[in-house]
């Protein structure tokens, strides 16, 4: 089957947990950051593939909040490859028309880092190909406190009611404000967990989970994983 022949319809948002850098590395006697560096190449491949199928939305767990407890030294390796990315993509943005947005509290990145996420998400603001998020210092449960924290100070000074707080109104205290919550979200790996990923956001979304390192995803895994959605009967809590 080649790639994209699956006969389904392709999910407007997918969302991946990109995960198994650090194994696929340990298998090759290779550092942690060769790991990072091949799943990075994976992303791009992966993004331009989505973009082929016409996915609207693509959202990657790039950053969590519990990864800080990393070794200074794989914590600085992803924040280059992170640069040299959004670097590149600036450099690119014109040929690919990608719009990037970032899910996360950017305040703990370098003031270089952040000034290329910001720029990346101002020059791309007009594109409408593909939409990719990036969750940069992000955690599922840190966003819905922040969330709940921003909707009490805004009930203290009188903007809102308590009763106004509906689950539509609370979407739009979160990072992902305008974005619809993804049909779709594939972890590689191996591992069968959410990681605090997209916890408001996935209440109703199809899993998929992969026995394949990030760094190995290909094109034709994708399929397979939007084959599997398409088999799925999304109910959404009815009969």
């Amino acid at each position: 089957m080649k790639n994209g022949e699956h006969n389904m319809p392709v999910p407007r948002h997918i969302a991946i947990i990109m995960d198994g850098n650090g194994r696929w590395a340990k298998k090759r006697g290779l550092p942690r950051t060769a790991g990072h560096a091949a799943g990075a190449e994976a992303f791009r491949r992966t993004a331009n593939y989505c973009r082929s199928l016409g996915v609207e939305y693509l959202t990657v767990y790039a950053f969590s909040t519990e990864n800080w407890k990393r070794s200074q030294e794989e914590v600085s390796g992803i924040m280059k490859l992170l640069g040299k990315y959004l670097q590149e993509a600036l450099a690119d943005m014109e040929k690919n028309h990608v719009r990037f947005k970032f899910f996360g509290d950017l305040s703990r990145l370098s003031p270089e880092l952040q000034k290329l996420c910001m720029e990346a998400e101002k020059t791309s603001s007009a594109y409408h190909d593909v939409q990719v998020n990036f969750c940069l210092n992000y955690g599922g449960r840190d966003e819905i406190v922040k969330a709940a924290q921003q909707a009490a100070m805004d009930v203290q000074k009188g903007m809102i009611q308590p009763q106004d707080i509906t689950e539509v109104l609370f979407s739009n205290y979160l990072y992902s404000k305008d974005v619809p919550d993804p049909e779709l979200i594939i972890r590689p790996s191996g591992e069968m967990r959410t990681s605090n990923f997209l916890l408001w956001q996935s209440a109703y979304s199809e899993f998929v989970f992969m026995d394949v390192l990030w760094p190995d995803f290909q094109p034709e895994h994708l399929d397979e994983a939007i084959r599997e959605y398409g088999r799925r009967n999304r109910r959404f809590g009815g009969v």
